[in-house]
């Protein structure tokens, strides 16, 4: 299907694909605070960004709350982008240690283990 569509063959470790998913997922259940704290550093930094291409303050203020919403999206979408390469690289390191065959058990594991952790912290916190 895909691989009609290009003239050359590429492969996908479907393997490795998955375990680093779930790493990913556990590394961003159990680093809440640090995702946090990255979603508000990118909203921040794309506000500024999103303030120098302006150079009336009347249009500025006309359509602030609109491109707000839309740069507080982006940075939720890209906050994910640190947990997806720390999630391959524990996958990495999990599959040359363990073998291919512990990626996505440890994976599972590790999701399960930062899942509870976090309603734990949140139970904790209210």
């Amino acid at each position: 299907m895909l691989t009609e569509i290009f003239p050359f063959q590429f492969a996908v470790d479907t393997t490795a694909l998955a375990g680093a998913s779930l790493w990913s997922l556990a590394l961003y259940l159990g680093l809440s605070s640090l995702s946090e704290w990255v979603t508000e550093q990118l909203n921040r930094w794309f506000n500024f960004a999103d303030r120098a291409l302006y150079t009336s303050e009347k249009e500025f203020e006309r359509s602030k709350q609109a491109r707000e919403s839309q740069n507080a999206l982006y940075a939720s979408v890209l906050s994910i982008v640190p947990f997806l390469a720390m999630g391959g690289v524990c996958n990495w390191g999990v599959q040359f240690t363990l073998g291919t065959s512990w990626a996505i058990s440890v994976g599972i594991i590790a999701c399960i283990i930062c899942g509870v952790y976090e309603l734990g912290r949140r139970d904790g916190m209210s």
